[in-house]
């Protein structure tokens, strides 16, 4: 009976050990969260951060020195070409036309004096009452008088002109600045900045883009633009710091010249329509170039692909509950996605989450998640970024 107790505890104690040993070679399962591929009609968004700039901005200066004496604007003031903005003291300019004036009535006197002596000593000549010389003489008084006479002519269009220059009028339809000058200041010509102004209506947006997304969006919206010709699918909105879209679209006009050598970006100026002066140079906004795709493409979170050299690639679950790791060729970015040309399926669940030292043929314990519980989406950010 002794011998038939030991017997059982040492079949028990071999069943025991080789449980302990069946647990600790059991497959452990990596938890993983997945989701479905997305297979979506979609427009393609491609963002980026601008400053507002003026098509025109000028330093408004006198013509002429004087003192300030009258404005007729405030700083930021929206003003229309041909406007007056100030006026210099004319008091000097018009002593000078009047001197100019009473130069000129002498030099015609003068001028008619020598034409009559001119021709007084012509008939003499030819009577042989003087000699030539006298003749000569007169002549060369006379031209001396003509030119007199055109130099005072030159002098009245000068002293005119700068009269008239003592009024400074907006040279086009903007709004000026808060740097105006106050009345009473002494305006050098040329140098004394009175007020700065620009154009505000329409105005240029500038912003920073890949060569690729030039070569891909802007240089063919450009050259559509140049040749009059429609652009169904394209569409350029502008969204402001305050997250609101601005009504009008913009049209892009003006690329740089040469990439960036730092960047690799190019520098691309669109234009926008302003007519209520809502956009102020120097604002900052978030560009957004909006591709009517139409195509039912699929998409697969940025998170989800991994690079490895020249390739990316994802990692799926497959029908029996393993990772595999799938080469996938991708296309532009789509907010938190990138668009998938091909290396997947309508069916796939790729890992979003659970990929750190995850390699292909893993057991997993896969939880299911949804683009909103990940905050993934398909908009692109545009939250305003000061870059300065």
């Amino acid at each position: 009976m002794k011998k038939f107790l030991i017997i059982i505890c040492a079949v028990a104690l071999l069943i025991t050990g080789c449980g302990q040993t069946q647990q600790a070679v059991a497959p452990q399962k990596i938890s993983v969260k997945a989701m479905k591929v997305l297979h979506q009609t979609i427009n393609v968004t491609h963002g980026f951060p601008g400053q507002v700039q003026g098509i025109d901005e000028v330093q408004i200066r006198s013509k002429v020195n004087g003192t300030v004496v009258e404005k007729y604007i405030k700083g930021g003031d929206r003003v229309i070409e041909g406007q007056k903005l100030f006026q210099i003291d004319s008091r000097p300019y018009e002593t000078a036309l009047l001197s100019a004036k009473a130069d000129l009535s002498k030099a015609q006197s003068n001028l008619r004096r020598a034409q009559d002596t001119f021709n007084r000593n012509e008939q003499l000549y030819q009577m042989q009452a003087i000699a030539e010389q006298t003749l000569v003489n007169s002549r060369e008084d006379l031209d001396g008088y003509v030119a007199a006479l055109d130099a005072a002519q030159v002098a009245i269009r000068k002293a005119q002109e700068n009269l008239d220059d003592t009024i400074v009028y907006a040279p086009m339809t903007g709004r000026v600045s808060l740097d105006d000058v106050a009345v009473g200041t002494y305006a050098m010509a040329g140098s004394t900045t009175l007020v700065t102004m620009g154009t505000i209506d329409p105005v240029y947006v500038q912003f920073s883009i890949s060569e690729t997304e030039y070569l891909n969006v802007i240089s063919k919206a450009m050259s559509e633009r140049e040749q009059n010709l429609p652009r169904p699918n394209f569409t350029m909105t502008l969204i402001l710091s305050n997250n609101e879209e601005y009504p009008f679209k913009g049209v892009p006009v003006e690329a740089d010249r040469a990439l960036s050598q730092n960047s690799g970006s190019i520098n691309v100026k669109a234009e926008f329509d302003n007519p209520q002066g809502i956009l102020l140079p120097g604002m900052f906004a978030h560009v957004k170039v909006v591709k009517e795709s139409g195509r039912n493409t699929l998409l697969v979170p940025q998170r989800a692909v991994q690079q490895l050299l020249d390739q990316s690639f994802v990692l799926v679950v497959d029908k029996d509950g393993k990772s595999q790791s799938k080469t996938v060729e991708l296309d532009e970015k789509v907010g938190s996605y990138y668009i998938v040309k091909s290396g997947l399926s309508v069916n796939d669940f790729v890992i979003v989450e659970g990929l750190t030292n995850l390699q292909s043929g893993k057991d997993l314990d896969v939880t299911i998640v949804t683009a909103d519980e990940m905050g993934f989406s398909t908009e692109d950010s545009t939250q305003i970024v000061n870059e300065t």
